[in-house]
């Protein structure tokens, strides 16, 4: 069995479906992880371990959690299949069902041909070394077959649905549109928007489909939201939201069709919450803007600035007792009224419940933030066997020469004038990644030059680039 080592991530393990992650290889990943629960349980767990099983839409999930499914089974679990599902489905069915683990087979936001694995177990994220473990395990030959695995049938979408809309705090009318890219978040975002009175609106592309025939579900990339805003326009909406191909990241487009990026809206959802809860920890990835820092602190709360990564923002959440955290790439995190995961869904009616709880227009209610120009997250290609290496070596300099520098994840380095930028390594490819930020256009040009010349002392070279 040919075993890519590349496949097993930080968060998750990604490949090429049917090339590198075939139903092979997932059957046997099955029974690795069974075998891994049962040894952290312990020999006195009386009964089975439990673990719930979602597949997205795309073409090749259907053969995979199905391989996944026999191989978890065959490993000793109690499996629960609950099909076509969201990446948040899946975590919310772990509660619900009350398991022992959960599966997502997703590509998220993947090109088509991809697909990969998100795991959850004993209620937190299963990543980094656990990921590194289950490799190693199929390198050394997998496991054997347990006896006792069975497998059942069962749908959450009611009850993931009526959990999502238990505490919606209606307000005035409010017209929206949905777009769901036809990836998985379709059927959930229909029923979401039959509960929520005096929201109106509809869902475009909501039927699952891996070809994404009209777009790709990346609510990251602006392109992938001119059908949102030219359908906001025709229908006179004055809220957007889309979602990325399993339901755990937003994008959303204000009344005047403007892209409302995911740490403003952290900006909006924090000063809320901070009215009921003064003091509490807002947690922010270390890509978001220093508005959004400085605009909990203002607001009365703690900031907390954290490293990428959904598993790595769980996690800290958990330990911080933060109610509410988010990531530029449009992971929200409520704890707050809620189960403290990435949930695209519920995120999209909080905020909806948000507009609809002031006559204010979304776009007048950052108006009194200072106004900032930034790059957007730039990939920058470098060689697995080389990016830690130089990523050390510009840091080390960089500390060298002091100043204001957070080594939260890679540095970030802010200027005294406002302005900052970010270099950290990329979890997930062979790149480096950046970010700045600058109170003009032609400070912003001139941080970036700054860091390009960073760059190209190591042989690096800077990716050309258009202010957000």
């Amino acid at each position: 069995m040919d075993l890519h080592p590349h496949m097993f991530r930080e968060y998750d393990i990604r490949g090429i479906a049917g090339v590198e992650l075939t139903p092979r290889l997932v059957e046997e990943l099955g029974r690795v992880f069974a075998a891994l629960a049962r040894e952290a349980a312990g020999s006195a767990r009386g009964q089975p371990l439990s673990v719930a099983v979602g597949r997205d839409g795309r073409l090749s999930s259907p053969e995979l959690g199905a391989a996944l499914t026999r191989g978890l089974a065959a490993g000793g679990l109690r499996v629960i299949d609950l099909g076509l599902t969201t990446s948040p489905g899946l975590y919310f069915a772990t509660h619900h069902c009350a398991t022992d683990a959960g599966i997502m087979i997703t590509g998220s936001h993947n090109p088509p041909d991809y697909n990969g694995l998100k795991m959850v177990r004993f209620g937190a994220p299963f990543f980094g070394a656990g990921i590194q473990e289950i490799r190693q395990r199929l390198e050394a030959g997998g496991a054997a077959p347990v006896p006792g695995g069975t497998v059942e049938q069962q749908s959450i979408l009611d009850a993931h649905v009526a959990r999502m809309t238990a505490d919606f705090r209606p307000g005035r009318r409010v017209k929206v549109v949905l777009d769901c890219g036809n990836g998985a978040a379709g059927p959930v975002a229909q029923a979401l928007l039959q509960r929520l009175p005096g929201i109106e609106g509809e869902v475009l592309f909501p039927e699952p489909d891996g070809r994404f025939p009209n777009h790709h579900p990346d609510p990251t990339l602006p392109e992938n939201l001119e059908y949102l805003r030219r359908r906001m326009t025709a229908t006179g909406a004055e809220l957007g939201i889309a979602f990325d191909g399993d339901g755990d990241r937003l994008g959303a487009l204000d009344e005047q069709g403007r892209i409302v990026w995911g740490d403003r809206l952290m900006i909006l959802f924090a000063r809320q919450l901070l009215r009921e809860s003064p003091g509490a920890t807002i947690i922010g990835d270390v890509k978001c803007s220093q508005l959004l820092f400085d605009a909990v602190a203002a607001a009365g709360g703690r900031p907390l600035m954290w490293k990428t990564g959904h598993s790595l923002i769980k996690a800290k959440m958990k330990e911080t007792g933060a109610p509410l955290s988010g990531e530029m790439s449009g992971h929200l995190f409520f704890a707050d009224r809620y189960l403290g995961f990435d949930d695209a869904l519920y995120g999209a009616m909080r905020l909806m419940e948000l507009v609809a709880s002031e006559p204010t227009p979304l776009s007048r209610r950052l108006a009194d933030l200072p106004t900032v120009h930034a790059t957007p997250e730039l990939r920058i290609d470098c060689p697995d066997d080389r990016k830690f290496q130089v990523m050390e070596r510009i840091a080390r300099d960089r500390k060298a020469a002091g100043g204001d520098i957070a080594e939260v994840d890679g540095i970030r380095v802010r200027l005294p004038d406002g302005a900052w930028w970010l270099l950290r390594v990329s979890n997930t490819q062979p790149a480096l990644v950046a970010r700045v930020e600058a109170r003009s256009p032609e400070r912003l040009a001139e941080v970036a030059d700054q860091v390009a010349r960073l760059l190209q002392a190591q042989g690096v070279a800077f990716p050309s680039w258009q202010a957000s």
